[in-house]
């Protein structure tokens, strides 16, 4: 892990690295007045390749073969853009002028439109401004997931087996991590449209962050569970286990734990099943990314059945012109939308003046997206916001340049769970062993998904099917953060939470 004073450095510091013809730019955006940095600005080199900055307004590009006639070109919603060449380029902070007109400056020499006339001119114009057609997409692709056990709570009411004890249950609740995060990264050549069946996967290059122990750690505590309950039950026995009013029978033979031999080939038959599971997922994790990015693509705000209905189920929302500006010389309609009539979400949609695209929307849920409570299991869809950015291309219609998605749950139970061992033969003393506990737990859960398209390129559908994908490429194991990994690579810089990842040993 870096140090704190060699993050510090890293972050205010650009830094050109050459390696024979190629070199490294890494600085941040920062907006002039406020000095505030500025996330989602787009960087392009000559109009040849660009990258995005992250949440923190962070960028690196790689560059090979730069000479005096290279020139990078920063452009942002809002401000000015910026062109300098590379060679010049020796700050570690580049400023970015905000550019600010008035709504009623651009009325007077355009159309003056409402926002519900721009929506349906937007909604009239979609088939036209984005590009379905078959391409080649070089991207990179992240993917964070961050888990939090916020409640631990049980009260013991008895146990009659003696391991299964106030001081066990204590000790297992300690040993469950109360917080898990990892993170996975991708890039690769993504053949195909954005429909989910024709598209094909080239992977280029993957790494995994997270601990490896963790499971590890579960595996020995069911383990010792198991021994225990295999000490204290009797051979012709059966479980049942109730929380409120449902109950379950169980076969102390179902569970494996009648016959110490049979245990343990069943034990090695499972750690062989994991091991295989492990493999496949190894050996298909192009497929299994694919269809991740497949997914994120679906909820794309022009498609069929996005979740994202702002303007499938526009009659839902309500619309306001709130302002106007500029992307470089493009006039951008800036409108806010609210829900009406049970709709899920707010945000603000930009729209190019000129061609009526939707060339960013920013949304978040205003309520629940999915909210079940019965007898004391809880659930709810609690978090849905991200946003979409396009960049036209040289014919005119839209790619997709930067797609975020963050989604969370909360999950709880709080009820009462009886396990009680009972037996068939011995007649009247069929309760043997009982535990009898009641429970409060919560968990928390947030997922977050990144996409960055670097360049695509216009393919024909023969040349789609006549791609073969590849899934040689399986992702490397990081234990921690690794800044070299991804050198001489365009991807989108890392947070400081991923640049802090580390495994505690």
């Amino acid at each position: 892990m870096y140090k704190t004073t060699q993050l510090i450095i890293l972050f205010i510091t650009a830094t050109i690295a050459h390696t024979g013809y190629a070199q490294t730019l890494t600085a941040s955006i920062e907006d002039l007045k406020t000095k505030e940095p500025i996330p989602y600005v787009t960087i392009v080199l000559s109009n040849k390749k660009g990258v995005i900055t992250n949440e923190e307004g962070r960028f690196s590009l790689s560059i090979t073969n730069s000479t005096e006639k290279d020139s990078l070109f920063i452009s942002c919603i809002g401000y000015e853009s910026v062109a300098k060449p590379v060679l010049q380029i020796k700050d570690s902070i580049i400023y970015m002028v905000p550019k600010t007109i008035k709504l009623k400056e651009i009325l007077v020499s355009n159309k003056n439109y409402t926002a519900d006339q721009i929506i349906g001119i937007v909604k009239d114009s979609l088939d036209k401004n984005y590009n379905k057609n078959f391409t080649k997409k070089k991207l990179f692709f992240r993917e964070s997931y961050h888990q939090n056990l916020d409640k631990t709570n049980y009260t013991f009411m008895k146990s009659t087996i003696k391991e299964l004890n106030k001081k066990f249950l204590d000790s297992v609740l300690r040993s469950v991590p109360k917080k898990d995060d990892s993170y996975s990264e991708i890039l690769c050549d993504l053949y195909g449209n954005y429909n989910r069946e024709e598209q094909k996967i080239k992977t280029l290059k993957a790494c995994r962050l997270y601990d490896k122990s963790s499971e590890l750690d579960i595996t020995k505590l069911e383990e010792k569970f198991n021994d225990i309950i295999k000490k204290n039950v009797k051979p012709d026995s059966y479980f049942k286990i109730k929380s409120g009013i449902f109950g379950t029978k169980i076969d102390a033979e179902e569970m494996g734990l009648v016959d110490a031999k049979k245990d343990s080939i069943a034990l090695q038959k499972e750690l062989e099943e994991r091991k295989k599971r492990e493999e496949a997922r190894k050996t298909n994790y192009s497929l299994w990314k694919r269809n991740s990015i497949a997914s994120q693509f679906k909820n794309l705000f022009f498609m069929d059945d996005t979740d994202v209905n702002v303007l499938s189920k526009s009659g839902k929302y309500e619309f306001q012109l709130e302002d106007f500006t500029f992307l470089g010389d493009a006039p951008v309609y800036i409108l806010n939308f609210s829900p009406k009539r049970g709709a899920d979400y707010k945000g603000t949609m930009y729209v190019n003046a000129d061609d009526f695209a939707v060339i960013r929307i920013d949304y978040e849920n205003v309520k629940n997206l999915k909210s079940i409570k019965l007898l004391g299991i809880s659930y709810q869809e609690n978090i849905a916001r991200g946003k979409m950015i396009f960049l036209k291309n040289k014919d005119n219609t839209y790619d997709l340049q930067f797609y975020e998605k963050e989604v969370g749950s909360r999950a709880g139970i709080n009820r009462p769970l009886k396990i009680i061992e009972k037996n068939r033969i011995v007649k009247g003393k069929n309760r043997q062993n009982e535990l009898y506990v009641k429970i409060d737990m919560t968990i928390s859960s947030i997922n977050k998904y990144e996409i960055v398209v670097f360049d695509t390129e216009s393919i024909s559908e023969a040349q789609f099917s006549n791609f073969t994908e590849e899934n040689k490429i399986t992702p490397v194991h990081l234990n921690k953060y690794d800044p070299e990994f991804w050198k001489g690579h365009n991807i989108m810089e890392p947070n400081l939470a991923i640049r802090d990842f580390i495994v505690k040993e």
